[in-house]
């Protein structure tokens, strides 16, 4: 068994945006290469690449030295390729064979399915963690039964199950214990021996260094490093990973300083020359105090935030800071306590938090946050049609509403119109809209610029900006470091379920962020 793989000059946009730009990455046989950068640089695009779930607009993969184009993910498990992904493909109603095999059950005859063959094969894949598992696990068990750390390990094994050339992991051991990351990189090692390559994305640099023999750096979408990991330093990599400043954050940024407004308890920002939010000598009063917060993720956060501070919350994808935002709006279960404006909470409930004065703008606004086929009005009032009574006050719903989408600067023709006919940026101002609405006290985002251009960004930081500096308190999770870096007063970096740093002032830099986000100082 032999594989060459290599992935040259790479491009994939996605409308606006342009995700790859210049990516270039080999893999051979019997080696594991570190696929490494920061949140944004490209990787879980370059995988979905390989792995056939999106196509290139540039470039050509090489399998064997020939080329190579994946219309499905079945067409590269067809060639040898396979993935395990950092959002599971699990359906939890299904047993765990079922998941395992499911469109590649063996058969007997007559094309029925083999139940015995199914078993015994699913048997001895579940062996290969045999000793890590917290539960009996066999079978016949729902995977929605299973913890968190055992239904990786099903998708683990479901990829594997295929006995793949070549085996994709990304953040694979993300919700991992210690005793099954350890019995996956004997796994690695054994499947090396066996002549299969491992493309390995992990968030923890000790791992990189311990399981990879080569690395490969992406930024900003293009490559900018590779070799031996043997001859570098994770501060080497830390390095290539946050190279310099992009421009158009920084360009986007300055908004932050312009246009002096008043705030309560604080000098402007252009005064201070601080992003808003940021506190003055006369600190703002505290809005919201977080203490020892845990859920299936979280293992411990706690944080306070100020009137009108803009706080951030970064790291790696999956470490928990959705977590952290939907436990404060109810929407996940939570043990520890909150204070909002000095009283205790504890919401189990949305409408329970919605009424105390706390907002969501969720991070999958197509799915989370918006009525597609409805119009702007409707969106707009979705969580506020109670206020203008049991006969509905449909004038004054479409004053609010319009004085809303004027001061949001939402480009559209009416608010009869469907927000399906809106763009990405003006539809994630209708979500935002429908909030400010509601007057909110705390501002919850969860990855709001994701997916939109320059210009949108852009118009929503002076928005933030704005909110800010009236008092309002925010606390933005974005997978985009810069952007954390120029709009927020301190950010709070997340790491496997914890508060790994906090960077404020001088220490707020992108190399700190890097950093931190994998677990090193």
């Amino acid at each position: 068994m032999s594989v060459s793989l290599s992935a040259q000059n790479v491009v994939k946009r996605y409308g606006g945006v342009v995700a790859l730009s210049g990516a270039n990455l080999d893999v051979q046989t019997g080696e594991v290469v570190a696929l490494i950068g920061a949140n944004g640089s490209g990787k879980s695009t370059l995988s979905k690449i390989i792995n056939g779930v999106v196509a290139l607009d540039g470039g050509r993969l090489l399998l064997d030295g020939r080329p190579a184009a994946f219309r499905s993910p079945g067409a590269a498990r067809k060639a040898g390729i396979s993935t395990v992904f950092q959002e599971l493909s699990l359906i939890p109603t299904m047993t765990v064979a079922e998941n395992i095999w499911l469109t590649r059950e063996p058969l007997a005859w007559g094309g029925i399915v083999n139940a015995k063959r199914v078993r015994e094969k699913t048997n001895e894949l579940l062996a290969l963690f045999e000793g890590t598992y917290k539960t009996a696990l066999t079978p016949d068990m729902p995977v929605g039964d299973l913890p968190p750390d055992e239904k990786q390990i099903i998708e683990i094994l479901k990829a594997v199950s295929s006995n793949p050339r070549l085996l994709i992991l990304d953040e694979a051991t993300a919700s991992l214990d210690s005793r099954q990351v350890q019995r996956l990189f004997d796994l690695v090692q054994r499947w090396k021996e066996e002549g299969k390559a491992v493309i390995f994305v992990s968030h923890r640099m000790e791992e990189i260094f311990q399981v990879a023999e080569r690395y490969t750096v992406l930024r900003n979408g293009i490559t900018v490093g590779e070799g031996l990991i043997n001859e570098v330093s994770p501060r080497d990599l830390i390095a290539l990973m946050a190279g310099s400043a992009v421009k158009a954050a920084e360009e986007a940024g300055a908004i932050l300083a312009a246009e002096p407004a008043a705030a309560p308890q604080a000098q402007p920002a252009a005064e201070t020359g601080q992003p808003a939010g940021r506190a003055t000598s006369e600190e703002p009063d505290i809005s919201l105090e977080v203490k020892d917060l845990k859920t299936s993720v979280l293992k411990g956060v706690s944080f306070t935030l100020r009137e009108g501070e803009l706080l951030g919350i970064g790291g790696l994808m999956g470490q928990g800071q959705r977590d952290l935002l939907h436990a404060l709006f109810g929407d996940t279960r939570f043990t520890g306590s909150v204070c909002l404006g000095g009283r205790p909470v504890h919401f189990t409930h949305p409408q329970q938090a919605v009424r105390a004065g706390v907002a969501l703008v969720p991070g999958e606004r197509s799915r989370e946050g918006l009525l597609a086929i409805r119009s702007i009005l409707e969106n707009l009032q979705l969580p506020n049609w109670r206020k203008y009574g049991l006969i509905t006050r449909i004038k004054q719903a479409y004053k609010d509403a319009g004085n809303i989408a004027k001061s949001l600067q939402l480009v559209m023709e009416s608010l009869d119109q469907p927000v399906s006919s809106l763009s990405g940026g003006n539809a994630q101002k209708v979500v935002i809209g429908k909030w400010l609405l509601q007057n909110p006290r705390l501002l919850l985002l969860d990855d709001p610029t994701k997916g939109v251009d320059v210009n949108t960004k852009a118009e929503f930081y002076r928005l933030l900006a704005d909110l800010s500096r009236a008092g309002l308190s925010v606390i933005l999770y974005s997978s985009d470091d810069e952007e954390l870096i120029r709009l927020c007063s301190r950010v709070l970096v997340l790491h496997d379920g914890t508060v790994y740093a906090e960077l404020s002032g001088p220490a707020l830099t992108k190399a700190n962020l890097v950093a931190a986000s994998l677990g090193t100082r």
